[in-house]
């Protein structure tokens, strides 16, 4: 059964690395992205243009985005019973303690740093693979 990973990112490059990684380790989740807070929210609401797209069974979340920030987002996500159960991971650049400790008083599942070369970035798209894909049990997942 493929997996759905809704990627929230406005940069182009960081969006290439992930699909890339993907890739390079042959991993094979059904990966969608949208470049903005405001389209991540069409997306898994279905609304719009999105309507008809699959729910994603994990979010990869930047928080600097144009329009409604990572953050927001977030927080909207998880007030939203619909939503709520999808697990948000925060895939950012910031490693500053506020946006950290904000993201998990919004219920993130996780707070992860993009690193800087692609080796380490692979390890990470790697890890996060691993774990979400492979060990846990998700909710989207159950049937």
């Amino acid at each position: 059964m493929s997996m759905d990973i809704l990627l929230v990112e406005d940069n182009p490059a960081d969006v290439r690395l992930v699909q890339e990684a993907l890739r390079e380790h042959e991993l094979l989740p059904q990966l969608h992205w949208v470049a903005s807070g405001d389209a991540a929210l069409r997306f898994l609401r279905q609304d719009g243009e999105h309507a008809g797209s699959p729910t994603p069974d994990l979010v990869l979340l930047d928080l600097n985005l144009p329009g409604l920030n990572g953050q927001e987002v977030l927080a909207l996500i998880k007030q939203d019973s619909s939503l709520r159960q999808i697990p948000v991971v925060v895939l950012t650049s910031s490693a500053a303690k506020d946006g950290v400790l904000q993201a998990y008083g919004s219920h993130a599942n996780a707070y992860m740093v993009k690193p800087n070369d692609f080796e380490a970035y692979k390890s990470l798209v790697r890890a996060i693979h691993d774990y979400w894909c492979q060990s846990v049990l998700l909710p989207g997942r159950l049937g």
